[in-house]
């Protein structure tokens, strides 16, 4: 494990330096480095088996790294400095320090994850009542402000059972927003969608984008990121190929990047 201390001013949302991940033999990423500013939209694209979703499970701590290191907010994950001078050293952080570093991100999957027995208000009030001790009044409030921001404020007494595979993702959004994060991620939300419901779900992706939401978004939907993303980036074989605008989606300059856009677009 590699670690810097930065005290500069500037402070992005997230920065990986030399991110590598292994499971035994099977090296998944392999020196990623990548930087979000906050209030931006990073697009990860790329082939399955890249490691864009091992990456974003990385950033959450669902995952542990192999090497390198990731910042939020200026702030290491999995570790912090203790001691002074030459005593100064890393410490691996408990359960509960790691907890309060994965508060600051809200993450929203290719499945859902709702509790079926629970109704939409009851899944987004969920983690605001036993995480956060929310009061029950406050979270209902809160959680019905963040049904009404995805489109579902119709919906609050709906099963999962009742409602389609949109409005589904359309709640597991609401849930991870409830939580009041200052990122979110998106590992494919709509590769597990019917063609005609992705649209309700880009839509309020690109609504969270027009509020400032800092974003990454690991998907497949190329118009989305043409439309919304700040930064475009494309992982193959665990390194980022390239990376910049979303000019590069209409000008790639790698090889791999090109052969990629011909058989998705």
């Amino acid at each position: 494990m590699t670690a810097t201390n930065s005290n500069s001013g500037h402070v992005p949302a997230i920065e990986a330096k030399q991110v590598h991940k292994a499971y035994g033999d099977l090296h998944v990423l392999k020196g990623v480095d990548l930087t979000v500013e906050p209030g931006t939209v990073t697009v990860i694209l790329g082939p399955s088996g890249s490691g864009k979703s091992t990456f974003l499970r990385l950033i959450n701590q669902l995952e542990t790294l192999t090497g390198g290191e990731i910042d939020v907010d200026g702030e290491m994950i999995g570790y912090r400095w203790e001691g002074e001078g030459k005593k100064r050293h890393l410490q691996t952080l408990n359960d509960k320090q790691v907890a309060a570093q994965r508060a600051k991100l809200g993450m929203v999957f290719q499945k859902f994850n709702l509790f079926p027995h629970m109704t939409a208000l009851q899944n987004v009030m969920e983690a605001p009542v036993q995480v956060k001790r929310m009061d029950k009044k406050e979270a209902r409030e809160l959680a019905i402000k963040e049904l009404q921001r995805v489109g579902l404020g119709e919906r609050l007494d709906y099963y999962p059972a009742q409602l389609s595979g949109g409005q589904q993702q359309r709640v597991a959004i609401a849930r991870a927003l409830a939580m009041q994060p200052e990122i979110m991620l998106f590992d494919e939300p709509t590769s597990a969608l019917d063609p005609e419901l992705v649209g309700e779900v880009l839509s309020v992706m690109r609504s969270l984008a027009d509020e400032g939401m800092t974003m990454i978004v690991v998907t497949h939907e190329i118009g989305f990121a043409r439309e919304v993303a700040d930064q475009v980036v494309f992982m193959d074989g665990g390194k980022v190929v390239e990376q910049g605008g979303p000019e590069i989606i209409t000008n790639p300059t790698s090889p791999r990047f090109k052969e990629f856009l011909q058989h998705v677009l």
